[in-house]
């Protein structure tokens, strides 16, 4: 039967493939690391050191995941061919639409797997720090970056990522002016670096009594969480450390009490807070943590462009310095500006479907470093 032959055709396309993720992935040498990881954990005094503990327990559940992934997908793999041999053998019309669809899904995880492989860079499977801030366009801007914090929330569900809210400003009148949250995972900055930058709305405003289009802005920033202790020196005199009450829409997260803490770094003009922890003092030391992440990766850096690498380049909230627009009307469309990914879909996206835009994010800075080499 021709559509069973095109199916396997189309599947053979991905026996060189699936070899070579398979060796990207190193995947012999996580197993031998999971079984070390695992001995190591089997002694009694394993849990005494919580700090430690808790990144070999991070590091080994990363290493699961990703050997578990290879194996559902090369059982997926395997399956199919099953299934075209059954539809072949038996002349099965029925199984033909069974058969395009899981070749479909085949297709898109292997795809995501495989775009892990370009996740190399020195901080990629780091936590991220990620900051939305309200730019130009008044109340709509900040209904706007109240939507995008939704969506970020949501694709984190999606990749099974913790968030803390470490910072939370409400709008003057609806939305978010500024939010900071935390991100915990597996290879979290890794992704979310490609959404830093400046994204743009165009709809009509539901602010707005005569149903005018609006174009509205918000940027957003990502940072790696740098773990290991920093030979960071900040003066005393170089800060200014503002103490205020906690509020905002942040939930139970969020402490309600006056010991929220913003840092201002005089030199460089960087701004950190946090308002997460239930004292002055927490809150403190969570926002200098902060603070010596930025001013590590500046320091690390020669100048600006090569700061971008790791910081991107971060632009003004307006016109002209978006990555990424998101049109609801007149038409719906959702695109990336570096790399030309677009969909129309648009309520997917917002409700967290960001894995297309990164995974051509990262297939373009990989594409864009091999022709510079």
């Amino acid at each position: 039967m021709v559509e069973f032959d095109q199916f396997k055709y189309t599947l053979s396309q991905y026996d060189t493939p699936m070899k070579e993720l398979k060796s990207a992935l190193a995947l012999d040498m996580k197993k031998e690391r999971i079984m070390e990881l695992s001995m190591y954990m089997e002694d009694p005094n394993f849990w005494n050191d919580a700090e430690k503990s808790a990144k070999i327990t991070k590091e080994l559940k990363g290493l699961q995941d990703t050997v578990k992934q290879y194996e559902t997908l090369e059982q997926q793999y395997e399956d199919i061919y099953t299934l075209i041999d059954m539809g072949t053998e038996e002349n099965d019309l029925s199984m033909v639409e069974e058969v395009a669809s899981e070749l479909a899904t085949f297709k898109e995880e292997f795809e995501d797997l495989r775009t892990t492989t370009l996740l190399c860079d020195e901080f990629d499977h780091n936590d991220a720090t990620l900051k939305l801030n309200a730019g130009a366009g008044g109340t709509e801007a900040c209904d706007w970056c109240g939507m995008l914090y939704r969506m970020y929330t949501r694709w984190c569900e999606k990749k099974g990522y913790s968030i803390e809210v470490l910072d939370y400003q409400d709008g003057d009148e609806a939305g978010v002016k500024s939010v900071t949250i935390q991100v915990t995972g597996e290879n979290a900055y890794g992704f979310l670096r490609s959404e830093h930058g400046v994204h743009r709305l165009v709809r009509i405003s539901p602010f707005n009594a005569v149903g005018k289009r609006m174009t509205s802005f918000v940027g957003c920033e990502i940072m790696p969480v740098i773990e290991q202790s920093l030979d960071i020196e900040i003066r005393d005199e170089d800060i200014k450390v503002d103490v205020f009450r906690s509020s905002g829409a942040g939930g139970q997260k969020v402490n309600k009490t006056s010991s929220a803490v913003r840092v201002t770094h005089l030199p460089t003009g960087i701004v950190v807070a946090c308002q997460v922890e239930r004292s002055h003092y927490q809150n403190l030391e969570k926002a200098m943590e902060m603070l010596k992440a930025k001013l590590y990766m500046m320091k690390k850096e020669a100048n600006m462009a090569e700061l971008s690498e790791i910081r991107g380049e971060m632009m003004e909230n307006g016109w002209g310095s978006q990555i990424r627009s998101y049109v609801f009307q007149p038409y719906t469309m959702v695109k990336d500006l570096r790399t030309q990914a677009e969909t129309a879909n648009v309520q997917a996206v917002m409700d967290g479907a960001l894995d297309p835009f990164m995974n051509a994010y990262l297939k373009w800075i990989h594409t864009d470093r091999k022709a510079n080499e």
